[in-house]
Order: structure tokens, then sequence, then C-alpha cells
């Protein structure tokens, strides 16, 4: 597996409410840029996802995956590809730490597409979706808690 790239952010909101947003797949296409539409598929005996598909449209990246998901402890949330017509790998996972001021999230992640593509390449994929998903974490969870 390859490295994996990761990047953290600071949001004025509790990790609870932060989780609620990451975990809320289905709304996805209402604050991602990329994600076009989320269906999940299985939940686990709690209600979570445990699997979601993804339509996703990232200008030059457009594809369908599925993506299987964990949740290790009640701040962590991981995932790995199921299936996608072009990537071999879409692994990541975010841990949210509350502050003093609400919440520290890190967003780590490993994207391998199916075509060739040069390593540094691949990081500065992989920092612009996490930059992006962070951003509009931030954005979506403030804007609720408000």
């Amino acid at each position: 597996m390859s490295e994996r790239t990761k990047s953290s952010i600071d949001i004025t909101a509790p990790p609870e409410a932060v989780l609620r947003v990451i975990t809320d797949f289905a709304a996805y296409p209402q604050w991602t840029g990329e994600v076009k539409d989320a269906r999940i598929e299985e939940r686990d005996d709690a209600g979570r996802a445990l699997r979601v598909w993804f339509r996703m449209d990232a200008g030059a990246l457009r594809d369908e995956h599925t993506l299987a998901y964990e949740y290790p402890s009640e701040t962590e949330v991981h995932w790995t590809l199921v299936s996608s017509n072009m990537m071999r790998a879409l692994d990541g996972s975010y841990v949210v730490e509350p502050t003093a001021t609400g919440s520290h999230v890190t967003y780590q992640l490993t994207v391998d597409v199916k075509l060739p593509m040069v390593g540094l390449l691949k990081r500065k994929v992989e920092k612009l979706i996490i930059d992006r998903a962070l951003s509009g974490l931030k954005k979506r969870v403030e804007a609720i808690s408000s």
C-alpha cells in the first residue's frame, strides 16, 4: 500500500457534531463539491453505514465507487475501497479529538488510480481531496452548529 497523505483542521463545534456530519453520507452532495450522489447500501445494528455507494465528479476523475466503513472508536471513522471503475485504492480515516474550542479533525487518505500516475502527482491529488474535504466539513459543521 502506498504512503498516506494526512492533514488536520480545527472546527468550532463538539466532536459529536463533527461526527454527525462525517457519517451523514446521504448529505455529502449538499456540501462536498466532488460527490454528486450517495446511497447507503448496508447498515450495522446501530444504524451506522457499513457500505456506501458514491458517484463523484472531480473534473478529470469521474467515478462510481463503493466504500466499506468501520468505526474503531467513538471518535474515528475508517473506510476502504470495495469497488470502483477508476481506482485501485481509496482508503482513509477521520479522527476527531476534542479541544478547548471544539474539535481537531485529522484526515488521512490513500488514493491509487488504475491509470499510470507519478507518485508525486498522486500525493497532490490526495492533498487536494483532503483540503477540499476538510474545508467543506468545517463550513458544513459550523453552519449547522451555529
